[in-house]
């Protein structure tokens, strides 16, 4: 077969055009009733109560304000045929006791070609390190025979409330998309201040959801309770103004008093690490057989990390993730990344190729084959978070939030030959419920959909989807908010690059 670089099958590549091309030479352009361009300017419909499509364009490394940085080498390695593994540790552990620039960043170590055969997890554990190859031909084996990380970039520590700073918001109802919030104090808080806005969860939110009775399968089967639904959307102060606090990033699902309402909170995050990226690599597992479970599970993990990235990165054969994002991951850009051939059972918690539970990431021009849930959120996932201009093809299962109410994600110009899916998953795995609220599925390519809304809190859009309309899993719920399905030439073509353009964001990289 043909290759496009980074062993890429170009039918990837030209699936993907398909639906981008398609649109751009549609005759019949048209514009959703949600979001307008009118004079050069982005405009958004709102619901009665406020609520409208949020923007999506804060996300990715430094949110997109800066394109990935070509950090300069500082160390050279070379694969040593014996242990490569602590060659490669011993650098960065070398490279961490530099000081770093003004930047952030100490510098990078290059991989050279040849082969490296890593027994174990290579880790990165300190702020400002680089890991490069050089392409295709720097190629990392995991021969350990165990579901473990090839490399692994993560800090320590988790979100810390500030002691004393805690307000709630005054707000009776904060819809969706709005980006100021109300307290009593607003002295507390200044420009650039890290903030949580903290939503509890509830137990009249869960009935009125219907997820304290999801119905028995087996004796895993979990109702949802209160203290395992409470979100923290990590977020910084803009300006404040009167008793407004204006945030970075919008509300990614309306926020009821009579369910709680919110809370807004200063938190330090000691121990996170940042300006770390991992490139140009051929990550591989070793394997024994096609449904082989004991090897390679993911190629690369981050989490406690912020301002990081991972670009032009190849993944064979794990069983996992090319890319899995902690839920204690922030600002991260996975940037031209492919997941191919994994090797594992098709079956639950298996395959998620491009797996995000964090917050404000961002993945861009991906493809995977042979996975089961290519471009997937897990349980309880603040947003914003996009997945843009990517592909999948010999899909087993679906896109979309996998697990229990993931909040706030775009899927855009996302191509698939299997189904794209938000939806109450009932008593799947051990009682998943919805999946989640504030979905955005824009301009994509499926061969079926299912697009519902819950019962309450929020709805999701479904515009310019070409894809068969099917029930989903359980028949009765509300539909989700369709739009344009089966016609092509929407406009914007992409709803994440007009966000960005408006920001004057550099998202070329």
């Amino acid at each position: 077969m043909k290759r496009c670089g980074w062993l890429v099958p170009c039918f990837l590549v030209s699936l993907f055009l398909s639906v981008i091309s398609s649109a751009v030479m549609a005759q019949d352009a048209w514009q959703s009733h949600w979001v307008q361009e009118i004079n050069g300017r982005l405009q958004y419909m709102e619901d009665e109560k406020g609520n409208r499509i949020p923007d999506f364009s804060r996300v990715g490394y430094r949110q997109g304000a800066a394109p990935l940085p070509q950090v300069p080498v500082v160390i050279s390695i070379v694969p040593n045929g014996n242990n490569d593994r602590q060659v490669v540790q011993h650098a960065i552990d070398q490279l961490a006791q530099h000081k770093p620039d003004k930047n952030g960043f100490r510098g990078a170590i290059l991989l050279k070609k040849g082969i490296w055969k890593i027994d174990g997890s290579i880790r990165i554990t300190t702020s400002g390190i680089v890991l490069r190859g050089e392409g295709e031909e720097t190629r990392l084996i995991a021969i350990s025979r165990q579901q473990h990380s090839l490399i692994l970039a993560q800090g320590k520590g988790s979100v810390t409330e500030i002691a004393g700073t805690r307000q709630q918001v005054l707000d009776d109802y904060v819809p969706a998309g709005a980006t100021v919030v109300r307290v009593a104090k607003p002295e507390m808080y200044k420009a650039g201040d890290a903030v949580v806005l903290f939503r509890p969860g509830t137990a009249e939110w869960i009935s009125d959801l219907k997820m304290d009775r999801i119905e028995i399968r087996d004796s895993n089967t979990k109702q949802w309770k209160p203290a395992e639904y409470d979100l923290h959307f990590e977020r910084r102060v803009l300006r404040v103004e009167g008793q407004q606090i204006v945030l970075d990033n919008p509300v990614m699902m309306p926020l009821e008093k009579k369910y709680g309402g919110a809370y807004l909170y200063k938190y330090s995050f000691e121990g996170r690490i940042s300006q770390v990226g991992i490139e140009n690599l051929l990550c591989e597992s070793a394997y024994s057989s096609d449904t082989d479970e004991a090897h390679g599970w993911n190629a690369i993990t981050l989490n406690r990390i912020e301002d990081a990235w991972v670009s032009e990165v190849t993944a064979r054969y794990f069983g996992f993730a090319c890319v899995n994002l902690g839920d204690k991951s922030r600002q991260v850009t996975v940037l031209k990344c492919r997941s191919l051939d994994p090797k594992s059972q098709i079956t639950g918690g298996r395959r998620y190729s491009f797996n995000n539970d964090g917050q404000l990431n961002l993945f861009m021009y991906c493809s995977a084959t042979d996975g089961r849930h290519d471009y997937v959120t897990g349980a309880r996932v603040c947003g914003p978070n996009v997945f843009y201009a990517s592909a999948a093809v010999s899909a087993h299962a679906d896109i979309g939030p996998h697990h229990r109410w993931a909040v706030g994600t775009l899927y855009d110009n996302i191509v698939t030959d299997g189904e794209i899916n938000v939806q109450d998953r009932g008593n799947w795995g051990t009682g998943h419920g919805w999946a989640g609220v504030t979905q955005v599925i824009w301009n994509c390519k499926a061969r079926a959909a299912a697009i519902q809304n819950p019962w309450v809190s929020g709805v999701n859009y479904v515009i310019g989807l070409q894809a068969a309309k099917v029930k989903g899993r359980l028949g009765g719920r509300p539909d989700g908010i369709w739009e344009g399905q089966n016609r092509p030439g929407l406009v914007p073509v992409s709803l994440f690059r007009r966000q960005a353009a408006a920001l004057h964001h550099p998202f070329e990289q």
